[in-house]
């Protein structure tokens, strides 16, 4: 089964589900809002808490113009340096956060969006990395990774299964950390019947942990992707979605992450592990199954017949599929009404 550790946490599909919440820029600015937020995270009871590691120039050029100008969806207008630049966590902040984080109980990491980040991040001590699913064809980004032999978490949004096999590849070939795929719709918002949860069966072919990143609204994704085996649950996660920021219309508020976590957990621990024994659940109710009873007084020596003998409720006596061997028997003994039968009393 594969698995990975991340600070000494097992994460694998027996293992209960890992949920991540996102901060990326909700801290719209405010050092005191992203500590807020983690508390929001550790409140909720999620596992962990994951930041995103840049700086504008790290990510684009400063320009308004051509490629560089956004023509459509969430931040249609703007350019990609602006939009960066109001998106990004200082540096400054990070050992803050990752402080804040480990002392509330949880596992604490980011994003790096270059390798200067993870050379940062790995000497912060960042016990696992994350690639985000824009990055996951920037195969040096990730040979980086890779090579502090610290697990990796790969979202896969846009992504072919060639370029999932490629990353794969290099990450593998550059370390021995260990990888998690994580299924993703990179649309901001998703919609529901865009997901396509039953992606997950082809990732999982990689031999890897799967999980979902999901942008999609509410708790019923995350919930369906864990009784699918997801082991790996991230959403983006904010004070209140009315206090504005470039991720808040797909990022949840603090009582929905709350019903994320219980619902993951409730999904996975529903599953159980497929063996055939019973629950004690079943204790009470096995009394009431069918058995054979007679449904007459039978005196000795009277052949038991469908008049005298049925399967009814309770179940203390014989099973129902010996009716065709008792029938046309004689009682041993007189047999009343409402006794279960009982090989001693047929002859």
């Amino acid at each position: 089964m594969p698995s990975i550790e991340i600070a000494g946490r097992r994460i694998a599909r027996d293992a209960a589900p890992f949920i991540i919440a996102e901060l990326s820029c909700n801290h719209l600015g405010s050092l005191g809002r992203a500590l807020a937020i983690i508390d929001a995270a550790a409140d909720a009871g999620c596992d962990a808490f994951k930041l995103q590691t840049f700086t504008p120039d790290s990510m684009t050029l400063q320009s308004s113009e051509g490629d560089f100008a956004i023509p459509d969806g969430p931040w249609a207008g703007r350019n990609l340096y602006d939009l960066y630049n109001e998106a990004f966590t200082p540096w400054e902040w990070h050992a803050k956060l990752f402080e804040h984080g480990q002392r509330r109980g949880m596992i604490v990491f980011s994003t790096p969006f270059d390798e200067g980040a993870v050379e940062r991040l790995d000497r912060l001590g960042a016990p696992v990395f994350k690639i985000a699913s824009f990055e996951l064809v920037d195969l040096a980004l990730i040979a980086a990774v890779a090579k502090t032999n610290k697990p990796m978490i790969m979202s896969t949004g846009m992504a072919s299964d060639d370029e999932v096999a490629e990353a794969l590849e290099t990450a593998r070939t550059h370390g021995d950390g260990g990888v998690a795929l994580l299924h993703c719709i990179s649309g901001y918002p998703t919609p529901i019947d865009q997901v396509n949860l039953r992606r997950l069966d082809a990732i999982a072919k990689h031999g890897t942990v799967i999980g979902v990143s999901d942008h999609s609204p509410g708790a019923i994704v995350p919930i369906t992707a864990t009784g699918l085996g997801s082991s790996i649950v991230e959403k983006h996660l904010t004070l209140s979605r009315a206090d504005g920021g470039p991720d808040a219309g797909f990022s949840l508020e603090p009582a929905e992450m709350a019903e994320v976590v219980r619902g993951c957990r409730a999904a996975w621990s529903a599953l159980g592990d497929g063996g055939a024994r019973r629950p004690k659940a079943e204790d009470g109710s096995r009394r009431f199954r069918r058995s054979l009873y007679a449904v007459a007084d039978i005196p000795v020596g009277t052949p038991l017949t469908s008049d005298n003998v049925r399967s009814i409720r309770p179940g203390f006596g014989l099973a129902p599929r010996e009716l065709p061997t008792v029938l046309g028997r004689p009682a041993k003994v007189s047999i009343a009404r409402g006794t279960p039968l009982a090989w001693e009393l047929i002859a």
